[in-house]
């Protein structure tokens, strides 16, 4: 009997991207960048800033091409954005002139599979806590429940990667706590690959199962780490503090030390 294959394998080989600068000198971003995902798990990517992390899950998404080397999904190569990869950015990027069950329910429309997966958008705003607040408008709620609402539009197209470009980093530090621990449920309940950008380290270390730790630009991998602990986890045990330490030790090899944004 053959074993069923998951879905969500992201591979990526020898991946080169530059841009042009306004005086016409070439940016090099990503550097012969190679990396193998696992469908289902957690990966962070972390590094100095602008060395290429949000470049790298931008490819992934499909939004910027690569100029040499290949990203596959599944084996297929991406040539193009496509409804199997969400995208969550930085802000909720929500669109201030539809409701929350609009915004939520944008994705499957422009798709025209709204009146069939309906009952979807129900579920996932109940999932991500904003049952009430189907018909209110952004401006209306709070920072931490638009970024509710961005994660469930994400996700609601059951997408096989959800692509988290530093998705939490504009939320004060107990929201963004509190978030993690909703990203995680949403990780474990629907076991999708989810690929995270974060200058967080203790952020990176409490949510996933490995962190990419990449290199100055142009952005190379500087070294894989498991992170080998128990969920849920417990931020303040002597080995969640090795991982952090070990991880600054190479960000500061890299060129950059980013502290976290709280401490417990």
């Amino acid at each position: 009997m053959v074993a069923e294959k998951l879905p969500g394998r992201i591979t990526i080989e020898n991946v080169c991207k530059s841009f042009t600068n306004t005086d016409g000198s070439e940016l090099v971003a990503l550097n012969d960048v190679s990396l193998n995902i696992e469908p289902g798990s957690f990966v962070s990517l972390i590094g100095p800033s602008g060395c290429g992390k949000t470049t790298l899950l931008r490819a992934i998404a499909g939004l910027n091409l690569a100029d040499s080397g290949t990203i596959k999904l599944d084996g297929e190569e991406v040539k193009k954005p496509g409804y199997e990869r969400g995208y969550a950015f930085q802000q909720a990027n929500l669109f201030p002139w539809l409701n929350i069950r609009n915004n939520i329910a944008f994705g499957l429309k422009a798709r025209g599979i709204y009146k069939e997966e309906k009952e979807e958008v129900d579920r996932f705003i109940e999932l991500v806590g904003l049952k009430g607040f189907e018909k209110a408008y952004p401006h209306q709620l709070s920072g931490g429940m638009n970024q509710r609402a961005s994660l469930a539009r994400a996700l609601v197209g059951h997408p096989k990667v959800l692509l988290l470009d530093e998705p939490l980093g504009a939320l004060d530090a107990f929201t963004r706590m509190n978030m993690q621990d909703e990203i995680l449920e949403l990780w474990k309940q629907h076991k999708m690959t989810m690929i995270m950008v974060t200058h967080d380290v203790d952020e990176a270390v409490y949510m996933s199962d490995k962190i990419v730790v990449m290199s100055a630009r142009p952005a190379k991998v500087e070294q894989i780490i498991d992170i080998d602990l128990s969920r849920p986890r417990v931020r303040g045990q002597d080995v969640f503090f090795e991982y952090r330490t070990k991880i600054l030790e190479i960000l500061n090899f890299a060129g950059q030390i980013n502290e976290p944004d709280y401490y417990l």
